[in-house]
């Protein structure tokens, strides 16, 4: 089987999310004894469609314009026997490198019209076309927002081609925080795990497609998690590129915002079965208590005070949060008694060691 996977994406390694969905798949495929060609269209010259018809009239299948997809792609789209589509979502569909390379496929079909059983007029093919997949990421937590899309591929797919399987991973940017580490591993198991199904059966199955699909947090947490990330992008003045690149951290601007993140920069297996609980007391910008339960791996955070804590924790609200941010040392500000910590100061030591 002769596979070419279109990669309509601009970006590139760990920031492009449809290439590395997109990796995993062909690399299930060509487990399964396929010959993969990915082809990265952000690299390739595809000029617009002027809609001139030269392809249907003075040179039948062959378009005018000279540039590489005339030269090459037609030719290879041509010989496969399936063509992956993967663009992530822009504006609800494909992105417009994707959608120009589906209008330039017009020399693969005839001017004349058709009617199929149902009475639907098309064009009839002039060559074969491969069996589509499709594949593509989104921001959004929600698989509902691939609808305009698959309703664009469905509607210019012809009639006479084969549609295999429509792949689609919701929160792709979430996914890849490493909280989120064993979800993203299954996913791209599952994602590999499709490609050699396609190869072998041209389908997916439903419990291969469900953890691919499968939710990864809470949508209330999704929501508050990112505004977080735009607002701390926002004040840094980085993108998100950079804001990455610099390992930063989505900065929490209330208590409810801060239980929530806070889980995440805690080595909860450095308890091991015991149980332990952290107080914060806040002062300044923002006050209140709250504390953490840490046990068997996991932290639960409840608003409140806790007398029996193991530790607890009184500081100013901007001064912890410069430390979890890593815009100060949190030794260095202890020294300085800029904040206090009671109990078991090993412990601390255990609980804000980075998770090897």
């Amino acid at each position: 089987m002769n596979i070419l996977a279109l990669n309509a994406s601009p970006r590139t390694g760990i920031e492009s999310k449809t290439e590395i969905m997109l990796e995993h798949l062909t690399a299930g495929m060509r487990e399964a004894g396929a010959a993969v060609e990915v082809v990265h269209l952000r690299d390739k010259r595809i000029e617009h469609c002027t809609g001139c018809f030269t392809c249907w009239t003075r040179t039948p299948g062959q378009c005018v314009l000279k540039d590489d997809m005339s030269a090459e792609l037609l030719p290879k789209l041509q010989a496969a026997d399936v063509a992956v589509y993967a663009s992530p979502l822009y504006f609800h569909t494909v992105n417009a490198r994707m959608a120009c390379f589906r209008e330039r496929t017009l020399p693969m079909v005839q001017p004349y019209f058709v009617q199929n059983a149902e009475g639907i007029t098309y064009h009839p093919l002039r060559v074969p076309m491969p069996a589509e997949v499709l594949l593509s990421v989104c921001g959004f937590p929600d698989l509902s927002e691939f609808e305009a899309l698959a309703d664009f591929m469905a509607r210019t797919r012809h009639p006479d081609v084969a549609h295999v399987a429509d792949i689609f991973r919701t929160a792709a940017e979430t996914m890849m925080n490493s909280f989120l580490h064993a979800k993203k591993e299954d996913i791209l198991a599952a994602t590999a795990q499709a490609g050699r199904e396609i190869v072998t059966t041209m389908a997916v199955a439903p419990e291969t497609m469900a953890r691919i699909t499968q939710p990864l947090i809470d949508t209330h947490l999704f929501s508050v998690m990112g505004n977080l990330f735009w607002k701390s992008c926002i004040t840094e003045q980085l993108t998100p590129r950079a804001f990455r690149r610099r390992k930063c951290v989505p900065r929490p601007d209330s208590l409810e915002t801060f239980m929530l993140i806070m889980p995440y920069g805690i080595n909860a297996r450095s308890v091991g079965k015991e149980a332990a609980t952290l107080q914060f007391r806040f002062s300044g910008a923002v006050t209140g208590d709250c504390h953490f339960l840490i046990r068997d791996g996991s932290v639960g955070a409840k608003p409140g005070h806790r007398p029996d804590a193991d530790i607890t924790i009184e500081t100013p609200f901007d001064t912890w949060m410069n430390i979890l941010t890593g815009k100060a040392d949190g030794q260095q500000l202890f020294l300085e008694q800029q904040y206090q910590v009671s109990g078991d100061l090993d412990l601390m030591l255990r609980l804000f060691a980075k998770s090897s």
